[in-house]
């Protein structure tokens, strides 16, 4: 096989997965939501985006939106677990999304920086910005601190300020609660709180409140895991936690889209008290019922259908082979000229080679968070993220290829009188194929691990039943995302070594060997 023949075999292979990678039906899954359940298609159903935050309340909240624009006969769609509070602030305000579930506390401290506003003064600041909410639903899902009740009683702690007499005590508090401007900043200034708390996943937080790990946590007030694990809210004696009423935030302009969605959502006002809410959270938490039946149910609708689990994991697969292929793609566009120019320039090649390996140690859920201002939310800012991810195996093991040629080859080639052009593509490249390919498939298999964060800016993908799994505690769900991904690494690994067996020249595979 001649040196152009390998290229050809290695840019029809590339290409190939490319066009599979960015097939409509696939780069259209890619960016929607597996429980993406529209209302049989018409030209006159409206499209609406509701999205929701990644706890099981917002998710039910969420089903139950989706659930009245089905009522509708809007064509829905739920982007759901979508991360924290600002990726879904910025979604609305961007057009992404239609409409989620907040809480006015959140509102009023964290997103429009109004202490203790009221729900017209909200309102107000919300229509400046093109958005409106609805009245309360009917319940206060404030913050507070929780202990396990014999460890409370033990040490005689009622209240946040007992905790002052006890710096002894591991506190874990959920990630964004250690962030947030009415979390634990402020209670700490509040309080005078001597413990250092560390930060976790809320939903793993009870099972080490459980298992003794940590002593305190977080918690919302409507959360099942209360009773369930028969803990103890310490009492907010200074009145620190503002109040949190759940509420629909939408896009203003719905009430020209799709009115009779609005009015169903502004219908919600009062119906749901906490002691429901709670009962709700426990049905999905507890019970392990979906939350698109726990919603209909209470909605007293229909359940939307829900698909198999080989369905699923197809679904699933289509999402993350696109995101891997396109972002690996776009990745060999530029990182192979930069191997290419840091072999050929050494001076300004370790440049090169600095700042990709810069980006590769930036962690990788903070990259996928700063594309969403450039990109929103779904497929495009994760591919982005990827595609960064990308570069630095391929731009070093080009670069490695290259420079580890013989001399003597090199300067036999220039003697013979080839054209430096000539001599790039009929001699080194061929010879620097094996460990290009290497880069490549090394870049592959970091991108089919890392793909599935995505899941968290909505994106989908395998990430999306591990997010869901670990939320519900459920390992059925965890496994049905992270063994597909392990499978599919296995497979991205094991194509990359046959085409590279197929590539690489008979006596080049014998000298390898030898």
């Amino acid at each position: 096989m001649t040196a152009w023949g390998w290229w050809a075999g290695v840019a029809c292979l590339w290409f190939v997965g490319i066009l599979i990678a960015a097939t409509p039906g696939i780069a259209t899954a890619a960016t929607q939501d597996a429980t993406h359940q529209a209302a049989p298609r018409h030209s006159a159903a409206a499209h609406v985006v509701i999205g929701s935050k990644n706890f099981t309340e917002a998710v039910i909240l969420g089903e139950m939106g989706a659930g009245l624009a089905r009522e509708q006969g809007l064509d829905v769609e739920h982007k759901r677990q979508l991360g924290g509070t600002r990726i879904l602030w910025r979604a609305l305000e961007n057009g992404q999304i239609d409409a989620y579930a907040e809480y006015t506390g959140t509102l009023a401290e964290e997103l429009l920086q109004m202490p203790g506003a009221d729900n017209a003064a909200l309102r107000k600041a919300l229509a400046e910005r093109g958005l409106a909410m609805t009245d309360p639903l009917g319940f206060d899902n404030t913050y507070a601190l929780g202990m396990r009740e014999a460890r409370a009683a033990a040490l005689g702690i009622a209240t946040l300020s007992d905790l002052r007499a006890h710096p002894q005590l591991k506190l874990g508090l959920s990630n964004e609660f250690m962030q947030r401007a009415d979390g634990w900043p402020g209670l700490l200034d509040a309080y005078g709180l001597p413990q250092k708390p560390d930060g976790l996943d809320h939903d793993l937080a009870y099972r080490a409140l459980a298992s003794g790990a940590i002593d305190a946590t977080d918690l919302y007030s409507t959360d099942a895991e209360i009773p369930y694990y028969g803990l103890r809210v310490l009492a907010d004696d200074r009145h620190y936690f503002p109040s949190y009423q759940a509420v629909y935030l939408y896009r203003a302009d719905l009430a020209q889209r799709a009115p009779a969605w609005v009015d169903a959502l502004r219908g919600m006002a009062g119906r749901i008290d906490a002691a429901t809410m709670q009962r709700l959270n426990a049905q999905v938490k507890l019970e392990h019922r979906s939350e698109a039946d726990v919603a209909a149910d209470w909605l007293g609708v229909d359940a939307p259908d829900t698909r198999g689990r080989a369905s699923r994991i197809w679904q699933r697969t289509r999402e993350h082979l696109a995101l891997v292929g396109i972002s690996l793609g776009l990745a060999l566009l530029l990182a192979l000229p930069l191997g290419i120019f840091a072999a050929r320039r050494p001076r300004l090649g370790q440049g090169v080679l600095s700042l990709t390996g810069l980006l590769q140690t930036l962690p990788s859920l903070a990259v996928f968070v700063f594309m969403i201002p450039l990109f929103g939310i779904g497929a495009q800012p994760a591919i982005a993220a990827l595609f960064l991810y990308s570069l630095l195996p391929v731009v070093r093991n080009t670069h490695a290829g290259l420079t580890g040629i013989p001399l003597e080859l090199r300067e036999t080639a220039a003697a013979i009188g080839l054209p430096p052009r000539t001599r790039l593509w009929r001699i080194e490249l061929p010879l620097a194929l094996r460990t290009i390919l290497a880069g490549i498939k090394t870049a592959a298999v970091i991108n089919v691990g890392t793909a599935t964060l995505g899941a968290l800016i909505g994106a989908g993908g395998y990430g999306q039943p591990i997010l869901a799994g670990i939320r519900l505690d459920d390992i059925g769900l965890i496994l049905e995302g992270a063994v597909p991904a392990a499978v599919l690494a296995l497979v991205v690994q094991g194509v990359f070594e046959a085409v590279e067996r197929m590539l690489t020249p008979r006596g080049l595979r014998i000298a390898a060997r030898a």
